[in-house]
């Protein structure tokens, strides 16, 4: 078993908007010790955001643009992104995209979106990522996926949104297997409601009493509730955790 490096990087997509899982992960990260990568759509929002993690936590951090749906824009963010860094650990999967379209109104057009980001994107950044983690004998993959994908649908998103993340449970399981003998570990997580922007702007205090009365602890999550378990699941001591997926859900579905 190859033990972590003295200094780590985590690379995280999809961390700079503002009131994003991402960006919140970022700081979470920062604050233990992680140096951080990020790669955003918005390249200057990412070199913003890494800059102001890099200020608040003393920590190495870079930002690079690129759509993730483009394999050749995401090689192209890790190879600015790496040198830049010490030795790439981690992979976060973060950059997604909602749709709230009826299935009977889904165009060819937005599926292939939804499914362009929420799931191309995953394999092109873990495909280009696990290429160093397995050269250098350890790594830890985290990607999104959600509730959606275990209950089919039920939550703002519907059903292109809801086979994506579903795809990225199955994709997560399939990598683990072949790269655990690299020392690559390979998680999911499935984020019940959180009070983010990704659900169509900011949420209501009445919707969010909706949201929170589908589980068992009365609230909905926090982007912090997340990076809570990203970052367990990217330490050194989950190494014997992989395939998994975490659901951080507030009970809203117990499988």
């Amino acid at each position: 078993m190859t033990t972590f490096p003295e200094q780590c990087s985590v690379i995280l997509t999809g961390a700079a908007s503002s009131r994003g899982i991402g960006r919140a992960t970022a700081h979470y990260l920062a604050e233990r010790g992680w140096s951080v990568g990020i790669i955003d759509l918005d390249e200057s929002a990412a070199q913003a955001v890494a800059a102001e993690v890099a200020e608040a936590h003393g920590v190495t951090a870079a930002g690079a643009g690129a759509n993730v749906a483009d394999e050749a824009q995401v090689r192209a963010a890790f190879d600015a992104l790496e040198p830049q860094l010490p030795q790439l650990v981690a992979l976060v999967n973060l950059a997604g995209v909602s749709s709230a379209d009826p299935y009977l109104e889904v165009t060819p057009d937005e599926w292939n979106r939804v499914i362009g980001v929420n799931l191309n994107g995953v394999h092109y950044a873990t495909r280009r990522a696990v290429e160093t983690m397995t050269a250098n004998g350890v790594g830890r993959v985290v990607s999104m996926s959600s509730i959606s994908a275990q209950r089919g649908g039920g939550t703002f998103s519907k059903t292109a949104y809801s086979a994506a993340k579903a795809g990225v449970i199955g994709f997560t399981r399939s990598v683990a297997r072949e790269l655990g003998r690299h020392g690559v570990t390979v998680n999911a997580i499935a984020p019940g409601p959180i009070d983010t922007d990704i659900m169509g702007g900011t949420l209501t205090e009445e919707r969010k009493s909706t949201m929170a009365a589908d589980g068992v602890l009365g609230r909905i999550g926090t982007p912090r509730d997340v990076a809570a378990g990203i970052a367990y699941l990217i330490s050194e001591d989950a190494g014997y955790v992989t395939g998994q997926t975490l659901n951080i859900d507030g009970g809203t579905y117990m499988h």
